[in-house]
């Protein structure tokens, strides 16, 4: 039998009006500075940048929904991070060959089979998993704000079990022995970041949080040497 990763972005939910929001690289300058630069940047062309992104009204019932086709027990254990590389890790360390990942980007990795022979990162983590031969299986449900479709992965997609699904084709009653939900904070903006724990705690099962600093979104007290700084990101 197979045991089940489920994994789960926190852009599944974010609508964003301009699609150039992001970077590949995750580090305190692309996961708070630079979205303050971005705030600088817009307030000066007289642009709120707050007005650029919507979060979705399904973070309220996702939950409940899940519950139609996954099974989660008090064993499931349940992890929270910045980064969704630590899926790779979540996976092996708790024997898990399969994984359901709600996102809404694929993270098998840009560029082909050539970008698995990279380090794992957050953009190759699902395809290194597959490489590897962590994983027998991925089944990837995108985001409805999404710009990506799958024949963008379609070297990748020959190569492995892959399969790209909506929730209402998926089966019933998948076990899940582990879930990953990550902030993905490259991408998504800290002002959110309050409704994200909230979304983590109404799971309502204990969770372990790893590498997920405190964001703090304050526009009002910014002295002239926070812009500076933030311009310089």
């Amino acid at each position: 039998m197979g045991r089940t990763l489920l994994s789960i972005d926190w852009d599944f939910f974010i609508y964003t009006k301009k699609e150039n929001w992001g970077s590949y690289i995750e580090n305190n300058e692309t996961t708070i500075k630079l979205w303050y630069k971005r705030y600088i940047l817009s307030k000066a062309q007289g642009i709120n940048i707050q007005n650029f992104f919507k979060l979705s009204s399904e973070i309220n019932t996702f939950w409940e929904k899940l519950k139609k086709y996954f099974l989660f027990t008090k064993d499931t254990k349940v992890y929270v991070s910045d980064s969704h590389v630590l899926s790779y890790d979540i996976a092996i360390n708790n024997g898990c060959n399969i994984v359901y990942l709600f996102d809404a980007h694929s993270d098998l990795g840009y560029g082909g089979l050539s970008s698995l022979n990279f380090e794992v990162n957050c953009a190759n983590w699902l395809g290194k998993l597959l490489k590897n031969k962590k994983i027998s299986q991925a089944h990837i449900i995108y985001s409805p704000y999404t710009i990506e479709k799958p024949e963008y992965f379609r070297e990748i997609n020959n190569a492995f079990n892959i399969h790209y699904l909506s929730l209402s084709q998926l089966d019933k009653d998948i076990k899940v022995y582990a879930i990953h939900i990550c902030r993905s904070g490259a991408w998504t903006p800290p002002w959110f970041d309050e409704k994200f724990m909230k979304f983590v705690s109404d799971l309502g099962i204990p969770f372990k949080i790893i590498d997920c600093p405190v964001r703090k979104w304050n526009t009002e007290n910014m002295t002239f040497s926070d812009q500076i700084d933030y311009l310089l990101a």
